[in-house]
């Protein structure tokens, strides 16, 4: 079978990985039992705003080459519409969507640079990811856990600093109600090959 599972494969060869660049081809679909959320803190409360993962343009194209002990990829990326987070209500959107700079920078875009394994013979992979919010990009190294059954299954959070992107959260009833600098982003992305 010339097609397999990308991260399947990484984790059965990465003993094996050769620093010849050879690249594979692939495709993948993040499927409706997925989950992805951003939350966070004003002075008050707390907010939610789900994104609905059913919106996402499936297949993801992925293209990729094992290297030492990673899977290197190339142009393999994640987009979100920003207007496909729904945070429980017209007004709080709304927030969001001007938070985001919608109107001039529709989507958040994730870039898979890299992962590898952070323990041997764990669930545990360490992705290097290249984030896009606003038009500004920003690097992380983000601990994830994957699992595999029928397919696959993803799972992390990472917290962002408002602030690394230039963004402004309004401030409601005249600067008595403030959203807090750091949001997180917390997700389960079940994943299958096209």
């Amino acid at each position: 079978m010339k097609k397999i599972l990308f991260i399947g494969l990484m984790l059965s060869l990465l003993a094996f990985a050769t620093s010849d660049a050879v690249f594979e081809r692939t495709s993948v679909i993040v499927t409706s039992e997925s989950s992805l959320e951003v939350s966070g803190k004003t002075n008050i409360n707390r907010f939610t705003c789900g994104f609905d993962v059913n919106k996402l343009k499936n297949p993801i194209e992925v293209i990729y080459y094992l290297k030492d002990n990673k899977m290197v990829f190339n142009k393999t990326v994640l987009v979100l519409e920003n207007e496909c987070f729904d945070c429980g209500g017209k007004a709080l959107n709304n927030d969001l969507q001007k938070i985001l700079k919608t109107n001039q920078y529709p989507q958040i875009t994730l870039f898979l640079n890299e992962i590898s394994e952070l323990e041997a013979h764990s669930d545990n992979i360490l992705a290097n990811i290249d984030i896009t919010i606003a038009g500004i990009n920003k690097n992380y190294k983000v601990p994830l856990t994957f699992k595999k059954d029928k397919g696959m299954l993803i799972m992390g959070d990472l917290t962002l600093s408002m602030q690394d992107y230039n963004l402004e959260a309004p401030k409601k009833l005249f600067g008595l109600v403030t959203v807090q600098d750091e949001i997180t982003i917390d997700f389960q992305l079940a994943v299958r090959e096209n």
